[in-house]
């Protein structure tokens, strides 16, 4: 149910940037206890990952006055939102990867139906989404692409080129359904084989079930998933006695927090 406006709340915790992820660590005296939390939230690794897709639009374009109006972002926004998403990308890693796909169509037909099950006579007359305004969100998704010189899937026209696409890839007349997900993914493996990245040879970011030993399932999540508990340990066990040794008579709530680190480490 995201927008690309509630989307970019979360933009710099999914995407931090190296530069503020390296400043958490190294910078230990200065604001320590919210970089320390921002870091955990981030991700176990400073490696931004070689591909992304942004795929955002179907909620965008919700239209005002109806059902889902709360869901609505002006056209001009919405493509602005994706600029802003595409640039903090490439300043995250400018060798990434980063595909935009456009919203997929919508059966407003399906839509009216759906919402009858749900409500009976109720429900809206009139559907809270067009496939003409999804169009539109989807032209500029496209256009935005070539004008930042990166590569698009447009979904919008993909789906409608086979016939009863409505039936086939919608469930509800606007969730994908098993056959509308398999087209994404055709799409998404095509244009990622374009730009030289195999899909198949991609790792994974969390340990496959086949690698985890049943009596021993810790060492296969240690090897992948705790990378920054341990920089940690390695900061309070020889950095900050180095700083203190610096400043052996100054306190402060920060410090008064790093005595405590120990405590927060342990669920990670």
């Amino acid at each position: 149910g995201y927008n690309t406006r509630w989307a970019l709340f979360l933009l710099t915790h999914i995407f931090p940037l190296v530069s503020r992820y390296i400043f958490c660590f190294l910078f230990l005296l200065w604001d320590f206890f919210f970089n320390y939390y921002w870091c955990l939230y981030w991700q176990d690794s400073t490696k931004p990952p070689a591909a992304t897709t942004i795929f955002f639009g179907a909620n965008d374009a919700a239209l005002l006055g109806r059902n889902s109006e709360r869901q609505h972002v002006p056209v001009e926004e919405y493509k602005e939102n994706l600029k802003k998403m595409v640039l903090h990308l490439k300043e995250c890693s400018p060798a990434m990867l980063v595909v935009l796909i456009t919203p997929p169509p919508v059966d407003e037909e399906g839509r009216k139906d759906y919402a009858k099950s749900l409500y009976g006579e109720k429900a809206m007359q009139f559907p809270e989404r067009t496939n003409e305004m999804a169009g539109v969100y989807a032209r500029q998704c496209v256009e935005l692409a070539k004008d930042l010189g990166i590569r698009s899937i447009d979904l919008w026209s993909k789906m409608q080129g086979t016939d009863g696409w409505q039936k086939k890839f919608l469930s509800d007349g606007l969730h994908l359904t098993s056959e509308g997900n398999a087209v994404v993914h055709e799409e998404v493996v095509r244009v990622f084989s374009e730009a030289w990245l195999s899909a198949a040879d991609m790792p994974y970011d969390f340990p496959h079930h086949s690698e985890i030993d049943g009596k021993n399932p810790e060492k296969a999540f240690l090897q992948k998933c705790y990378n920054i508990a341990s920089f940690i340990s390695f900061i309070r066990s020889s950095l900050l006695p180095l700083v203190l040794d610096f400043l052996p008579f100054y306190w402060s709530p920060t410090l008064n927090l790093l005595v405590f680190l120990p405590m927060f480490d342990r669920g990670r």
